[in-house]
C-alpha cells in the first residue's frame, strides 16, 4: 500500500530529487516563467506555493526555512522583496501550468509553469543585464 507516499520519484534518488527541486524552484523565483515536463510542473507547483506563503510571512524563521530549501541568496531575496508582496492580498493559487505540446527527441509532454501575476520583463532580465555591461565595458576601453 502507497500510505503517505506522494509525489514522483522521476528516477532519481532522494538528494537528487531536493536538489533537482531546488533549482527549478530558484530558476522560477528568478524568471518567472520555465519551461520543464509536464509531470516535474505538476511536482513543483506545491513547493514554490509554500515558498511564497513563506515569503508572505516574512519573518527571520521564514527566512531562514526558504534559505534552506533553495539554496540560492539571489533567488531567495527576490521571493522576499518582489515576488510575495504582490500576492500580500492572494490567498494562495500563486502558480499556472499550460500544456505546451511535446518534446521532440522522446515524446515527453511538456509544460510551461508561471507565476499568474508575472512580471514580463523577468525573463532574461540578468542575461540582458550582463551583455549591456559587456557592451559598457567594451566602449570604454575602445
Amino acid at each position: 500500500m502507497r500510505h503517505g507516499n506522494r509525489g514522483r520519484k522521476f528516477n532519481r534518488t532522494h538528494e537528487h530529487r531536493k536538489a533537482m527541486f531546488a533549482n527549478m524552484a530558484a530558476a522560477l523565483i528568478t524568471h518567472e516563467q520555465i519551461v520543464t515536463t509536464l509531470p516535474k510542473a505538476k511536482d513543483l507547483r506545491p513547493i514554490v506555493e509554500k515558498l511564497v506563503t513563506l515569503g508572505k510571512r516574512g519573518d527571520q524563521h521564514a527566512r531562514r526555512m526558504v534559505a534552506s530549501q533553495i539554496q540560492d541568496e539571489a533567488a531567495a531575496k527576490r521571493l522576499f522583496d518582489e515576488v510575495a508582496p504582490r500576492y500580500s492580498e492572494r490567498n494562495g493559487g500563486y502558480l499556472r501550468i499550460m500544456k505546451a505540446g511535446f518534446r521532440y527527441g522522446d515524446n515527453a509532454p511538456m509544460a510551461v509553469i508561471e507565476f499568474v501575476d508575472r512580471d514580463e520583463d523577468a525573463k532574461g532580465r540578468a542575461d540582458r543585464e550582463r551583455m549591456e555591461a559587456e557592451a559598457e565595458t567594451e566602449t570604454e576601453e575602445a
